[in-house]
């Protein structure tokens, strides 16, 4: 059911400026002691970026520690914006937690496959773990054969889309819309002194979100190894056609007006304030962050997952990501019980648990998995497995993610070209 993707933590200061109220973890069937001579009590780090985020991690280890009789897991909080640097320089300086929030893959400076390179992160031997793992995406925890982190979950990378407060001003967009099918309604909704998008175009995370949900129909929709040949050198971001489109999309998107006023410039707060308003219809966020607003609006307002639309004539693909992930530190002196821990987060149980209190898809879904309602729209594309993984999980380095989501805001202010986008790309991959 779950597919490659999405860094979906770059875009958590969207979650946070929109959710309100607490998440907790409810506790997960289990039992047992990791027993040993070894230290029965690890730390655990993480990012959170509100009290939602934060409730949900410790609550996590609260459920280990309740199905595994006296040992302690300690939750430790590092400020979220620094998050992935600060845990990297601890990582590469030896002192890292025992375990910790990481990110599956390549190309971000807390990525798993760098760090496993390294010797930094402890070897995931335990067969469970391994079997768990979901087999199209082993690339994001799996180097020379072993495992050196779990995901957390999988996103769904898409809008996050007020369907009723949509169709009260004549506006219709389902799953099967296509992105000329969007565009043509963005007058339709500007007239009711509304706005299909609501987009921060100020902020990187939030623009390279959009593009690469654009690029996900237009470049790996027909080529899912597009970054194994980039790799290879055998194609390029400036030499592809898909990422041209993806981005001359968005520039349409812009001048039909289907993103609000002062788009281009605009940071997080512009969604809170256009949501909060019923001024915008959407916004471009991981699936995660519908089940956040609706329990902060208690039950007052409901939301669906959208994909990012393909434009007409491509077939449109959903970006399904399971690359938020928890590693263990090769230097904590309790290897046994941090391998406990992981192997807990990555069980059907703790996923199932986790799935449902921030509204993610646990990694152990099947058919039998029943979804929360939000994903209603996507689950054809689910099913059908018409998805794909947010491509940046494997790029080379974070430059190349952070000079899309710039060139996007350049694109849209008249400041970049297309073409110059995609060529500072091509030269920051190296």
């Amino acid at each position: 059911m779950t597919t490659r993707t999405a860094p979906w933590k770059r875009a958590l200061p969207l979650a946070a400026a929109l959710a309100a109220g607490a998440l907790v973890l409810a506790g997960c069937s289990g039992s047992g002691s990791s027993g040993g001579a070894e230290p029965q009590t690890i730390t655990f780090a993480f990012g959170a970026t509100n009290d939602q985020d934060k409730a949900a991690y410790s609550g996590l280890a609260t459920a280990f520690a309740k199905t595994h009789k006296g040992v302690t897991v300690t939750p430790q909080n590092l400020p979220a914006q620094s998050y992935p640097s600060t845990i990297g320089t601890r990582v590469q300086g030896g002192n890292a937690p025992d375990t910790f929030q990481s990110e599956g893959g390549t190309g971000q400076s807390y990525s798993i496959i760098p760090f496993a390179k390294a010797g930094q992160l402890l070897p995931l031997t335990d067969s469970a773990i391994l079997s768990a793992l979901p087999s199209s995406q082993k690339e994001l925890w799996v180097y020379n054969g072993k495992a050196y982190g779990v995901p957390l979950g999988s996103n769904a990378n898409g809008v996050i889309y007020n369907d009723e407060l949509a169709q009260s001003i004549g506006v219709k967009i389902d799953a099967s819309t296509s992105l000329d099918g969007i565009i043509a309604q963005c007058g339709k909704a500007r007239a009711a002194g509304k706005t299909i998008y609501g987009l921060a175009g100020g902020a990187t995370a939030n623009n390279a979100f959009l593009a690469l949900g654009l690029a996900t129909s237009t470049v790996y929709g027909s080529d899912k190894d597009w970054n194994t040949k980039r790799a290879q050198n055998k194609v390029t971001f400036a030499g592809t056609k898909g990422w041209t489109t993806a981005l001359e999309s968005v520039k349409k998107m812009f001048d039909a007006g289907c993103f609000q006023d002062g788009a281009a410039s605009a940071g997080f707060d512009a969604l809170t304030n256009g949501a909060s308003s019923g001024k915008i219809l959407g916004f471009f966020a991981p699936s995660n962050a519908a089940k956040e607003i609706m329990d902060a609006a208690g039950g007052h307002v409901k939301l669906v997952i959208l994909p990012i639309a393909a434009p007409g004539g491509t077939k449109t693909y959903l970006s399904v990501s399971a690359d938020q992930s928890v590693s263990a530190s090769a230097k904590t002196k309790s290897p046994q019980l941090a391998t406990e821990f992981l192997k807990y987060i990555v069980s059907k149980d703790g996923q199932e648990a986790y799935s449902q209190a921030v509204g993610t898809i646990p990694v152990t879904a099947d058919a039998s998995t029943k979804l929360l309602p939000q994903f209603e729209p996507v689950t054809d594309l689910i099913d059908s497995k018409t998805v794909r993984g947010l491509p940046s999980t494997d790029w080379t380095n974070v430059k190349v993610y952070n000079d899309l989501g710039n060139g996007v805001q350049g694109i849209l202010t008249g400041q970049l070209t297309v073409k110059q986008v995609l060529q500072q790309m091509d030269a920051d991959w190296g």
